[in-house]
């Protein structure tokens, strides 16, 4: 039953605490505050992207002179993976922790993390300084086809983080933790949904984003070869991590699930 997902009871838990928060008039408005600023963000940052994609960073807002756009667009391309994985280091993490002044910064941590990736992802995409070659756009069937992949790209990538906890993903941990005034609760180690069948879900269909669109340019095709390598080789580190943390947990379902392609069926020979 679905109701039985502890990842289901963990945010309704979450979510009636939050509706009976304890008196705070300036907690209560810094954490309204960092949820608005996070979501308007991380809604503007992925409408970005998938608009952007979809017309193979051909339409953008950057106007770099040409040849210094190629060094503009490099520096956003490179901003984003940099960032995001400098700071789920150790020292990444305790920096994150210091951006908001007082005592609150470490439970606000999932939050401002969210904030920066979220400012790092609409930078990329609205400021990009597009080339202006289209070597090819989908027309008629081949339009719809693509424009079908394309979305069931995203839905995947979205099944995933809510398969690895929405919560995280999204970074409301961090405030409605705040705001209910408990301990930031972090998921159990993913192995459901998606996660039964590949290790890195979210890369994965992340990399299925970049290639499904259907309008192709050098420009996209730049990008998609940068974040697919992002995508492929990123996700060793937080392998790492887990292994810290889960132990024998870990090393067991790393040996039983594959990295990023799901494994064939073995061929069963029939009885005799």
């Amino acid at each position: 039953m679905m109701w039985h997902d502890p990842r289901i009871a963990r945010l309704i838990t979450l979510i009636r605490a939050v509706l009976r928060p304890p008196a705070g008039a300036a907690r209560i408005t810094l954490v309204l505050a960092f949820g608005a600023l996070c979501h308007a963000l991380f809604a503007a940052g992925v409408l970005a992207m998938i608009v952007a994609m979809f017309f193979g960073l051909s339409e953008s807002l950057g106007s770099v002179p040409w040849p210094w756009a190629t060094l503009a667009n490099a520096a956003l391309i490179v901003q984003f993976p940099l960032a995001h994985s400098l700071f789920l280091t150790t020292r990444g993490g305790r920096l994150l922790a210091r951006l908001v002044p007082g005592p609150h910064g470490q439970t606000l941590a999932t939050t401002t993390y969210a904030i920066i990736a979220s400012a790092q992802l609409l930078a990329l995409f609205a400021l990009w300084t597009p080339s202006g070659i289209v070597w090819w756009r989908a027309e008629a069937a081949a339009f719809w086809a693509m424009t079908a992949a394309y979305a069931t790209s995203w839905l995947i990538l979205l099944k995933a983080s809510f398969d690895a906890g929405a919560e995280v993903q999204s970074g409301a941990l961090g405030w409605m933790s705040l705001l209910a005034r408990i301990p930031p609760v972090f998921p159990d180690m993913p192995t459901r949904g998606l996660f039964r069948l590949i290790r890195q879900p979210i890369y994965v269909a992340f990399a299925l984003t970049l290639w499904t669109p259907p309008v192709w340019t050098p420009d996209q095709l730049v990008l998609a070869i940068a974040f697919t390598a992002y995508c492929l080789l990123a996700p060793r580190l937080k392998e790492r991590r887990f292994a810290a943390r889960y132990g024998a947990r870990f090393d067991q379902y790393r040996d039983e699930v594959p990295y990023a392609l799901p494994r064939l069926p073995k061929d069963h020979p029939d009885a005799q």
